[in-house]
């Protein structure tokens, strides 16, 4: 991230509604950093990509103000923000060479012809793609077209590059390198990214922060370690990572931590993360990699005696399901130990965790 750490972008109270009833952005209020990888996070629907249209300008907030570097953008049109944009489309002209699709964001800039020449062959060699500038688009692979996207994104040296959902189009192994691709260009160009994306492992790979978003609202905004490790809410707990959920009333409150009553009767002490106070319900949450087996009654208050249901290898970890605290449904992740004996389906083994790794959250289940 760019030493650089003032606000580039702000959102001031921003509503969007498309019918003049239903707000799909209620009240935004976020603060982009100068040179910051920043991604919006949610389900569809949730509004991250009407955020991002608002920003780009070509969709305009119902209620509040906009602001680049300071100077609301309100009245200012999109060819004029100064803003690079990537889709998943690629949105390239078919017709037109790699070298015509990325010196036409230059020329329409009126920019001199030797400059276009070197900010072309300084693009293309960003993205890997020297040597094809020849090419029409539509003679390159899925993969080299989203790198050309990204390389018009970039031509113009523009404050601020947004990407909606850029590589949904590709398969898996290619996604996978093209996140990396994209985020090694970012931390050598020190550009300030805003990314769209419904893929929370692409989120937690990419990001400096991430926003996570749902039904209009910013549910946190967050290190992608803080959101997997502490999740201030049920909504994020579900959608970012895997969890066990578990759910009972507060008994009990001892300053950061509660004691929990579960449905099925069994007692478990939790961090109180969101809860309000003694006789409320709950929902525990808790990651499957945070469960040990046989644990030490030292570290572990909460320990439970469970039913091997099911066991599933997945070659770096297995996954056993057990019942447990009246949930069928409950996941443990066993690292992978050579000569390590995995339980027996439909036997009985002692497990348990830290009130540290079990967090009391709100309970409604999104």
């Amino acid at each position: 991230m760019s030493s650089s750490n003032h606000v580039l972008v702000q959102f001031i109270n921003v509503q969007k509604t498309f019918d003049g009833e239903v707000l799909v952005i209620k009240d935004l209020n976020l603060e982009i950093r100068n040179g910051e990888f920043l991604t919006l996070l949610g389900p569809s629907g949730s509004g991250k990509t009407t955020t991002l249209m608002m920003l780009a300008g070509f969709e305009t907030a119902t209620h509040g103000d906009i602001r680049i570097a300071g100077t609301s953008i309100k009245n200012v049109p999109p060819h004029k923000r100064n803003i690079g944009m990537v889709f998943q489309n690629y949105a390239l002209f078919p017709h037109m060479t790699v070298y015509e699709n990325l010196s036409f964001p230059l020329r329409a800039r009126r920019m001199p012809k030797s400059e276009i020449g070197d900010r072309v062959k300084q693009a293309l060699e960003m993205v890997q793609l020297s040597g094809f500038e020849r090419r029409r688009s539509n003679q390159l692979s899925g993969g080299q077209q989203q790198r050309v996207a990204v390389a018009r994104a970039l031509v113009y040296e523009p404050k601020l590059v947004l990407m909606d959902e850029p590589l949904g189009a590709l398969d898996k192994q290619l996604r996978e390198q093209m996140q990396l691709e994209i985020k090694h260009i970012h931390e050598s160009v020190g550009v300030t990214m805003v990314y769209v994306t419904h893929d929370q492992s692409e989120a937690l790979t990419m990001s400096d922060r991430i926003a996570v978003f749902n039904d209009g609202e910013i549910q946190q905004l967050a290190t992608p370690e803080e959101l997997y490790d502490a999740p201030e809410n049920s909504f994020v707990a579900q959608f970012i990572g895997e969890n066990n959920r578990l759910y009972g009333r507060v008994t009990a409150m001892n300053g950061e931590k509660c004691r929990v009553e579960l449905d099925s009767g069994d007692t478990v002490e939790a961090l109180a993360v969101k809860v309000d106070g003694t006789g409320s319900h709950t929902q525990l949450s808790l990651r499957p990699e945070s469960v040990v087996i046989d644990p030490d009654p030292e570290r572990c208050p909460n320990r439970f005696e469970s039913r091997v249901e099911e066991l599933i290898y997945l070659g770096d970890h297995t996954r056993m399901r057990v019942s447990v605290c009246g949930s069928d449904e409950f996941v443990v992740k066993l690292p992978r130990m050579r000569g390590a004996n995995l339980p027996e389906i439909g036997k009985t083994v002692t497990i348990g965790w830290s009130s540290e790794d079990c967090r009391a959250l709100d309970p409604q289940s999104t």
